[in-house]
This record gives C-alpha cells, sequence and structure tokens, in this order.
C-alpha cells in the first residue's frame, strides 16, 4: 500500500512540475499582463494543489492542511487575479494583440451618463 501512495506521490509532482514549468514559460513569453495573469492564476494554481495532493498523499497526517491549503488556495486565486486584472485595466495597460474589450464599451457608456 505504500507503494501505491508513493507512485500516487510521484505522478502527482510530476505533473505539478510540468503545470509550474508551462505557467513560467507562459509568464516569459505572453505580451502583455492580461494573459500573464490568466497563466499564473490558472496553471500555476494547478501545480501548487498537485504539490499539496502529493504532500497529502505522501504524509497522511497532512491531509486536514492540505485540504485546507487548497480551499484557500482554490478561493482566493482566481479573485486576486481579476483584481489585478481590473487594477490594470483601470490605470491603463495596454492590450496586446486584444481581438475585443468589452470595458471599453462600458466605460463609454458611464462618460455619456454622466
Amino acid at each position: 500500500m505504500e507503494a501505491a501512495f508513493l507512485i500516487i506521490a510521484i505522478v502527482a509532482v510530476m505533473i505539478g512540475t510540468f503545470f509550474s514549468v508551462v505557467g513560467v514559460v507562459g509568464y516569459i513569453r505572453l505580451p502583455d499582463v492580461y494573459t500573464r495573469l490568466h497563466t499564473t492564476g490558472k496553471i500555476a494554481v494547478f501545480g501548487i494543489v498537485l504539490f499539496l495532493v502529493a504532500a497529502g498523499v505522501w504524509v497522511p497526517s497532512g491531509w486536514t492542511r492540505a485540504l485546507v491549503l487548497i480551499f484557500f488556495l482554490l478561493a482566493a486565486g482566481p479573485p486576486t487575479a481579476h483584481a489585478m486584472g481590473s487594477a490594470a485595466y483601470r490605470i491603463g495597460l495596454p492590450m496586446i494583440n486584444s481581438m475585443r474589450d468589452d470595458l471599453a464599451a462600458h466605460d463609454e457608456s458611464l462618460d455619456k451618463s454622466t
């Protein structure tokens, strides 16, 4: 049984490392802050969750801590990325190669109403 837990932990670490590396490569290669927030907010979170799963499998007494950390990570990650993206948009950081800007139309309608 211990060998099965070891294999599960190793596989989770390998997949988590893959997601983390993809997140770092995406952070380096992507052109603007909005797409970089996507890669750090989504892909890197999956990597960290898989590392916590591996830790919980390897040290069974740590499952409760791992689950609490996973919950807070998944609960806080997307709102944090959204807040950072919203702040970047409000201070005027440009979108590179954007297909559409839904907030620009919203901002124009607010300007006309005041």
